[in-house]
């Protein structure tokens, strides 16, 4: 009722006035009309009301009266108040609405004409599918340690599973690789695989590279260490996995798998296989010094003169190789023949070979065991491999003997 009274005094009512309704109505007409009892006399007939309007002028000069709406407000204290101005809590809201609407605009101009489809999304929804906005800063840190630099020819093409590097440049010389439609013969050209068209032979290379793969293998006697298919090549105990790479692997060519540094034809043990040929020449190459460990068992008795000479060295290739370690094993019940321990880490061809002859033995058979510090699995059979884990990449670069 208050605020119905606050209302009236601020906004007066307009002028009424009375307008004759007029009909026009037949003269045939005939209306039956019953009146009610007359009044009591005593009774007197209050007159009608009537508006009737102001008749002071408005003064021109005058302000304009301004427009009050009442607010009915529930304070604190739980009882509603009446007060001029609007909530605080409206007056907030009001001004989200209106920051949102600036946003909402601010999107749609950003978005293309022929967006059409996200023309009515809301301004959330239109801020995440935009597209982001990187610094300076972080683009450069992209390109320099995520995305994947120009590479030498030949490299892209070995690592494309097409041949050894080796093999790779002799397809170049030859004219048969052809870079954006041009016959490029230099191997050290440098090529963007996901930018540049590169075709061998007439055929399209693939804008994917299969995923680096390492595997330890048990080889055993008889096989040879060649990146060939040959029935006798250390890569033909990988048959199964090649055969059923197109169906694990859709969409990725066939990666080609070569071992990481040799053993003869004779030797057993550990022999790394991998298609990463930076790893492998990291690994391989005598430069790294990483210490490799094997198992000769020979024929006939072992006295200190063996021992000796084993632990003065021997030439190889000219260079004097010296061993690291030489130890007698203890004898095995089941083994007749005695067995050596040696480490090297000049990784010369036939090194082992040669110090074991030069100190007056019989080799009957030679193993190796360890690679850095990494060892061959005890329970993993000849012939068979197992992918390696991170954990074991610290261990092949020789880490753990640089902490003892």
């Amino acid at each position: 009722m208050a605020a119905t009274m606050a209302f009236a005094a601020f906004h007066p009512l307009p002028t009424l006035r009375r307008v004759p309704f007029l009909r026009r109505i037949s003269a045939a007409t005939e209306f039956n009309i019953s009146f009610g009892a007359a009044p009591s006399p005593d009774v007197k007939e209050a007159a009608p009301k009537t508006l009737v309007p102001d008749p002071s002028s408005p003064d021109p000069s005058a302000a304009p009266i301004p427009m009050l709406i009442p607010w009915i407000v529930r304070g604190e204290d739980g009882q509603l108040t009446l007060q001029s101005t609007p909530p605080a809590r409206f007056l907030q809201a009001m001004a989200e609405a209106k920051m949102a609407k600036k946003e909402k605009k601010k999107v749609d101009k950003k978005k293309p004409s022929g967006a059409t489809a996200t023309a009515t999304a809301p301004s959330s929804l239109a801020s995440t599918t935009s597209a982001p906005k990187y610094s300076k800063a972080a683009r450069r840190f992209y390109n320099q340690n995520i995305r994947e630099q120009p590479q030498r020819l030949s490299k892209v093409l070995a690592a494309a599973g097409v041949a050894s590097r080796r093999s790779c440049e002799e397809l170049i010389f030859e004219g048969k690789v052809t870079v954006n439609g041009l016959v490029c013969t230099s191997p050290q050209t440098r090529v963007d695989l996901a930018k540049d068209s590169i075709y061998v032979n007439g055929n399209r290379l693939s804008k994917k590279l299969p995923p680096k793969l390492y595997f330890a293998l048990n080889k055993p006697k008889g096989y040879i260490c060649s990146g060939s298919e040959d029935s006798k090549s250390v890569v033909s105990l990988f048959g199964d996995f090649l055969k059923s790479w197109s169906k694990s692997n859709p969409g990725l060519p066939k990666p080609r798998l070569f071992t990481v540094g040799r053993l003869d034809v004779a030797t057993t043990g550990l022999i790394i296989v991998t298609n990463d040929g930076d790893f492998a020449q990291r690994i391989s190459h005598p430069s790294s010094e990483l210490r490799k460990e094997y198992i000769a068992t020979v024929d006939g008795k072992v006295n200190r003169r063996h021992l000796g000479a084993l632990s003065e060295g021997t030439e190889v290739d000219g260079v004097h190789c010296i061993p690291d370690l030489v130890e007698l094993l203890a004898n095995q019940p089941d083994a007749s023949r005695p067995r050596l321990r040696i480490v090297v880490h000049d990784g010369r061809n036939h090194e082992v070979r040669e110090l074991v002859k030069n100190a007056g033995l019989q080799l009957y058979s030679l193993k190796r065991v360890g690679i850095g510090g990494f060892r061959l699995p005890s329970d993993l059979g000849l012939g068979k491999y197992v992918e390696l884990k991170q954990a074991d990449f610290k261990l092949l670069e020789g880490n753990a003997q640089k902490k003892t």
